[in-house]
């Protein structure tokens, strides 16, 4: 019970934050720390919008059943490419508060999606 309960606010954090990244993301332009940031990642203005689609499509797989592994994996996946794309920046510290982000999705691969309906 207490796992799934755990499972559970780790998924709507999870969820939360994607959809709050993707909302940054397309309004970056009003955050001028996020174009600074942006493009000393080497993230070019053209693949912005891409990386918004990106974390709404995974928030939304979080979501269904059926696709919660595959949600949680891309995840992985634009973690350690955020963590890459700030180390060779040499921005040590942000890459080290990416960790966290990395642990969370394996976390729930783990526990398993929360609510099973049999």
């Amino acid at each position: 019970m207490i796992k799934n309960i755990i499972s559970a606010v780790l998924l709507l954090i999870s969820v939360t934050l994607s959809f709050k990244h993707a909302w940054d993301t397309v309004h970056y332009k009003n955050n001028p720390e996020s174009v600074k940031m942006m493009e000393s990642l080497g993230i070019s203005e053209t693949f912005i919008p891409y990386l918004a689609g990106a974390a709404i499509v995974f928030g939304v797989l979080l979501l269904i059943p059926g696709t919660f592994f595959l949600g949680n994996l891309l995840n992985v996946f634009l973690v350690v490419m955020i963590m890459g794309l700030t180390l060779r920046a040499g921005n040590y510290r942000m890459a080290l508060i990416e960790i966290p982000f990395l642990v969370m999705p394996l976390v729930m691969i783990w526990l398993k999606y929360p609510f099973k309906f049999k």
